[in-house]
């Protein structure tokens, strides 16, 4: 990996914030079109296009769950159990409560929270299967109380899905799956087709297609953000086992080969060591090609005068992950500002959040951390809003509404609080 000053590099460049270059823009709204018009005949024929399956129904059947369950192995399927239960006992402490306000006579003020009706699930295929993106999505959703949860996964070319993504729907609760993958997926979700129904809400990472489909669909239907390529941002000082943050580096990298994994150190012999540990790591990967090609282009090693510049750093940047692999990883916890999710410690790698721990897996990325959160319970509620005035609580204020409205010019809003009170004129 590639050792900088810190006065040596932007933070522009630490992390890949743009796109990749390639517009999709056009294909992807005549995909959307083609389905809004088509429906499942669009399908069908999009997903023999790009996915080279020839299906015969859309819909994966109860048989095909029951089999999936049979050909995982019971251990891994236990380790799903206990990895949703994990997840679902983080995400309960999340959800509001609906409330009632009665200070004042004669006004009663309140807020209803209310679960969505009908989620879509976007669980990515191609080069991985991950089921754990089934979980940290459907959980959160079923803890709201959310009433249909519609998975939508590519299919192989075979027409199955991935037995342990399968299994994951089942542990998880989602109600409907369909084999359906890129833009019109996402476009079968937002408007609905003969088989597939219309959701409220869209969420799940996907490709450069998906994530500019989720953004053209927004409105129609809400999304929950639109992540770009994986990254992982790690503080580390010079007490840190360089092999166990070349490892951690490199759990990022394996994702993408857009991924962004950089180390932040104000160690130069910890730099050094990160450096020749990630070579000497790359080549025992499975997937050395893609960690390779991302840490090429994205990786990096900052060196910095201390780790309070550091964490500077690293709130400007406003990383998707955060390691903090320091003495008192606590102590520096009350500094960071911005970032997606936070493992403190050297014993609490980023797959741990990925897979285990309970926090969501769902994220934040480019530096959006600024201002977006993690997928929550949050993310499947809406929130009513309800007041109620007396005749003798709304003439206490009445003329103060008035006059708000004149002010703004709104005589028909003023008149609508007056009339109520002309007799007493």
């Amino acid at each position: 990996m590639k050792i900088y000053r810190l006065n040596e590099i932007e933070e522009k460049d630490v992390f890949l914030r743009c796109d990749t270059g390639v517009d999709v823009s056009q294909p992807v709204r005549e995909m959307i079109e083609r389905v809004r018009k088509e429906g499942d005949q669009a399908l069908y024929a999009l997903t023999e296009q790009f996915d080279g399956a020839k299906l015969e129904t859309l819909a994966v059947s109860k048989h095909e769950i029951e089999d999936a369950l049979q050909k995982v192995e019971k251990g891994f399927l236990e380790i799903l159990r206990e990895a949703a239960q994990n997840i679902r006992r983080y995400h309960e402490k999340q959800k509001r409560e609906s409330f009632v306000m009665t200070e004042r006579e004669g006004v009663v003020l309140g807020q209803k929270i209310l679960p969505l009706e009908r989620v879509g699930i976007y669980v990515p295929g191609g080069t991985a299967a991950y089921p754990s993106s089934v979980l940290m999505n459907a959980v959160p959703a079923q803890i709201a109380g959310v009433k249909e949860i519609i998975m939508v996964t590519p299919p192989g070319r075979d027409g199955t899905v991935n037995p342990a993504i399968l299994a994951a729907a089942y542990v998880a609760g989602v109600t409907q799956i369909f084999k359906l993958g890129g833009a019109q997926a996402v476009a079968a979700l937002a408007y609905g087709t003969q088989s597939v129904p219309r959701v409220d809400k869209i969420v799940g990472p996907g490709n450069a297609y998906v994530a500019e489909a989720k953004k053209q669909v927004f409105g129609q239907v809400n999304i929950d953000m639109v992540a770009g390529p994986s990254e992982v941002l790690v503080l580390a000082d010079e007490k840190s086992n360089p092999a166990y943050i070349a490892a951690d580096l490199l759990s990022q990298a394996e994702h993408d080969k857009l991924a962004s994994a950089v180390l932040v150190t104000d160690s130069e012999t910890l730099a050094q060591q990160v450096s020749a540990e990630v070579e000497r790591q790359l080549q025992t990967l499975e997937r050395e090609e893609i960690a390779r090609a991302s840490i090429e282009a994205n990786g990096k090693i900052i060196l910095v005068k201390d780790m309070h510049e550091a964490i500077e750093v690293s709130n400007r940047i406003a990383p998707e992950h955060l390691e903090l692999c320091l003495e008192d990883p606590f102590a520096w916890l009350s500094m960071v500002q911005n970032a997606g999710s936070v493992f403190l410690g050297r014993y609490n790698p980023e797959p741990m959040g990925d897979y285990f721990s309970g926090p969501n897996h769902t994220l934040p990325t480019m530096g959006t951390a600024r201002f977006y959160s993690p997928l929550s319970v949050d993310d499947f509620i809406k929130k009513m809003q309800f007041s109620y005035y007396t005749r003798d609580a709304l003439k206490q204020d009445y003329k103060k509404v008035s006059q708000f409205a004149r002010k703004e010019g709104l005589t028909a809003h003023a008149r609508a609080v007056e009339i109520r009170f002309e007799e007493e004129c």
